[in-house]
């Protein structure tokens, strides 16, 4: 998500994307796109032809930043963990 520093910290190939933190593949529930991007950044994988190839996925995120949801209605069940350890 953050492909300028994955670069600096020395990973081998980047399939970068201009998505929410939390939501690389996209949105919950949205099994169309979440496919896509995941075919997509295999295919980078796999024709990058040498250590710190970086390729900007053509994805565009739905909606504008100000709107967008970044936290489900629900809290995972790990938050729901964390939040109970904190009141104790």
């Amino acid at each position: 998500m953050i492909w300028v520093f994955q670069r600096m910290v020395g990973m081998p190939r980047v399939a970068a994307i201009e998505h929410p933190f939390g939501r690389p593949f996209g949105d919950v529930g949205d099994s169309q796109t979440q496919g896509a991007v995941l075919d997509a950044a295999l295919g980078v994988f796999e024709q990058a032809a040498a250590p710190g190839h970086v390729e900007h996925l053509p994805f565009v995120w739905h909606q504008d930043p100000a709107e967008t949801k970044w936290h489900p209605a629900e809290p995972s069940p790990i938050i729901e963990l964390i939040n109970k350890r904190r009141k104790s």
